[in-house]
């Protein structure tokens, strides 16, 4: 049986071998969510750079960009980390270029992975879905905030381990602890977290409906994956459970 564990933060990646397995890189609020949202609604695939500077440049070759720092949008680009701009605007048929303070470094640190695909509550079972279709192992790799742990990242992890449980081996402790979390959440996922760092860091940056629409369960039944540097679409086929590109 194919193991499923957890890192829970960007310090820790490099106590775990990513060769040969499955990262799944978790931004909840909101880098992975507002990713899966704005493949959703039609964007071509999504370039991730660690750097505001990267992104500048891309923006400076006509790409649509979106930049954030600390929960902001950063001036001069033209959107921020938010959900809700793919949602209120039609950018479709565009290539966006995304840099955020967490989820885009979690990323280019999963380099070594054998596939990186983009977590959410959003598209929490079709993740699912598509690892049990891969059968090889997992990590579940939470950005956290800034190299420390936070409450909604792992609360995804426990979410995406007990929806595997019965196909994969749990490794590690900080698994269990996902999983006992998300159980102990799962009624009031917004209650829940409504004390967490980040709603409190946000609470002045009137961000409280992107907190609510992330932490919303199979919204999208799409799995981003980061393939030759830019995340696209895997979409399931109708009539069965296998992906293909798109």
């Amino acid at each position: 049986m194919k193991k499923i564990e957890v890192c829970q933060s960007p310090e820790l990646i490099h106590l775990y071998d990513l060769k040969g397995k499955i990262v799944v890189v978790v931004d909840i609020l909101r880098a992975t969510s507002t990713m899966t949202v704005a493949l959703a609604q039609g964007i071509k695939g999504i370039i991730p750079v660690s750097t505001v500077e990267e992104c500048k440049v891309y923006q400076e070759k006509g790409y649509l960009t979106a930049a954030e720092r600390n929960g902001s949008k950063v001036e001069g680009f033209d959107l921020g980390n938010s959900p809700f701009g793919f949602l209120e605007n039609d950018f479709s048929g565009n290539v966006l270029v995304m840099t955020t303070t967490n989820g885009t470094k979690a990323i280019s640190l999963s380099s070594e992975a054998e596939e990186i695909v983009i977590g959410a509550f959003l598209n929490l079972t079709a993740v699912a879905n598509y690892l049990k279709e891969k059968n090889k192992d997992v990590l579940i790799f939470c950005a956290g905030w800034k190299g420390h742990t936070n409450i909604e990242d792992t609360l995804f992890a426990g979410a995406l381990i007990d929806m595997l449980s019965d196909h994969f081996m749990v490794d590690y402790d900080m698994s269990m602890i996902a999983r006992h979390l998300y159980a102990s959440a799962k009624g009031d996922l917004l209650g829940f977290v409504s004390d967490s760092s980040y709603c409190m860091r946000m609470e002045t940056k009137g961000l409280k409906k992107d907190i609510a629409y992330c932490l919303q369960i199979d919204k999208f039944t799409n799995v981003p994956k980061l393939i030759e540097g830019k995340i696209k679409n895997l979409a399931a086929q109708p009539k069965n459970t296998s992906y293909k590109h798109i």
